[in-house]
C-alpha cells in the first residue's frame, strides 16, 4: 500500500485530493497547520477511514515536520500547505512570506534528510499561474518567465524557485505543477465562486472588481486532482507541468452564469455590484498545459457549465459549512490599501 502524505490538506484542493488518494486506497497522513482557511468540515467523510490520519503541524516547525516523515515513511509528498488568497497578501504579506517560501524550505529540508534514507520517495510541489503574471496574449508555457504582481504569487514564485533549486543541487525527486484557477466543492468563500454563491443564497448583491472583465482559465477541481496523482506516477523529476482547462471566462461571465443558476432554483434579488478594483489586479491568466496532454494523457473531463452546476448544488445542500465561517470573514472585502 502506497502511504502519501497531503500537506494542506484540510483546505480546499488539498481535501479534495485527499478523497481521490483514499478512493484508490492509498494511505494518507493529512498534515495541516488548521489556519482560519482550514476546516474539518472538508475531511469528515474521511474520519473514520482506517487509512486516513491527522496531524496538526506548522511547516515552521521544522523539527516536527522532519519527525513526522521520518516515522511515517512516505512513497509521495504532495505540498499544498500555502496562504493563497490574493487579497490577504496585500493586507499581510509577511504570513505568505514565512508559510509559503520558510515553510516550504523546511519542508524541502526535512525531505532531504527522509531522501538519504529511502530513495523511493517523491515530493510533488503544488503552485499556480499566478507565478507568470498578466497574460494578454497566447498562453503561459512550463518556460514562460515569472512575472508574479502580487506578494502571493511571489512568494509562491520563490518557493517554486527553491523547489527546482533543490532537484537540481541535492538530486531530490521532485516535480513542480502550476495549475490555473480551481472552482468546485469545500472552497472557502473568501474566494470569488463561493462567495457569489453565498450572496445568491441570502439576496446580497455579487460584488465584482473593476468592470469584471478580469479574466481567469477556471478548471474543476476534481480534474485538477486527477492531474496530479498522473504525475506523481508518470511525471518526470526536475520537470515542471501546467494544468489547465484551456477555458477561459471574465469574472463578468461567471457572475451572469451563477445568477442565471441560481434563478432556475429559487427567488433572488441579487444584482451584479462593480467594486473598487484590487490593488495590482492582473487581467488575465492562461495556460498552456500541452505538455501534460502530450506526455502523460491528461485532460480535463469535466466541462464548466457541468462542474459549475455540481459546485452550486454542493453549497446549496450543503448550507452548514458556510456557518463554519464568521459573517465577516465571508462578506467583508480584504486587499483595500490603506
Amino acid at each position: 500500500m502506497k502511504k502519501v502524505i497531503v500537506t494542506g490538506g484540510l483546505g480546499f484542493i488539498g481535501s479534495n485530493l485527499i478523497g481521490s488518494l483514499l478512493k484508490k486506497k492509498y494511505k494518507v497522513l493529512n498534515i495541516d497547520k488548521k489556519s482560519y482557511a482550514s476546516n474539518f468540515y472538508n475531511t469528515k467523510d474521511y474520519e473514520k477511514n482506517n487509512n486516513y490520519e491527522f496531524f496538526n503541524c506548522d511547516l515552521i516547525n521544522s523539527r516536527k515536520i522532519s519527525k513526522k516523515i521520518l516515522s511515517f515513511k512516505p512513497n509521495i509528498i504532495f505540498n499544498l500547505a500555502a496562504e493563497t488568497h490574493v487579497d490577504r497578501s496585500i493586507d499581510s504579506p509577511d504570513i505568505f512570506i514565512k508559510s509559503n517560501i520558510v515553510g516550504t524550505f523546511n519542508l524541502l529540508e526535512a525531505f532531504r534528510k527522509f531522501n538519504e534514507r529511502s530513495k523511493k520517495s517523491k515530493l510533488i510541489h503544488v503552485s499556480t499561474d499566478e507565478v507568470y503574471g498578466d497574460v494578454l496574449k497566447s498562453r503561459s508555457k512550463e518556460t514562460s518567465p515569472y512575472k508574479p504582481s502580487s506578494p502571493y504569487a511571489a512568494s509562491k514564485a520563490s518557493s517554486d524557485h527553491l523547489v527546482y533549486s533543490y532537484f537540481r543541487t541535492f538530486n531530490l525527486p521532485i516535480i513542480i505543477s502550476n495549475c490555473s484557477n480551481n472552482y468546485g466543492p469545500k472552497q472557502h468563500p473568501e474566494k470569488l465562486i463561493p462567495k457569489l454563491i453565498y450572496n445568491l443564497i441570502h439576496n446580497k448583491n455579487l460584488p465584482i472588481y473593476g468592470k469584471g472583465k478580469n479574466s481567469r482559465e477556471w478548471l474543476f477541481v476534481e480534474d485538477h486532482c486527477h492531474a496530479l496523482v498522473l504525475i506523481s506516477q508518470k511525471g518526470k523529476a526536475g520537470n515542471f507541468y501546467n494544468i489547465g482547462s484551456n477555458k477561459n471566462l471574465t469574472n463578468i461571465e461567471i457572475s451572469k452564469k451563477l445568477l442565471k443558476i441560481a434563478k432556475s432554483k429559487f427567488k433572488t434579488t441579487s444584482r451584479i455590484k462593480f467594486v473598487k478594483d484590487r490593488p495590482g489586479h492582473d487581467y488575465r491568466y492562461a495556460l498552456n498545459s500541452k505538455k501534460i496532454y502530450k506526455e502523460l494523457g491528461w485532460f480535463p473531463k469535466t466541462n464548466f457549465n457541468t462542474g459549475i452546476n455540481i459546485t452550486f448544488d454542493w453549497y446549496l445542500n450543503n448550507l452548514s459549512y458556510y456557518k463554519k465561517f464568521s459573517k465577516n470573514e465571508i462578506v467583508l472585502r480584504q486587499g483595500l490599501k490603506k
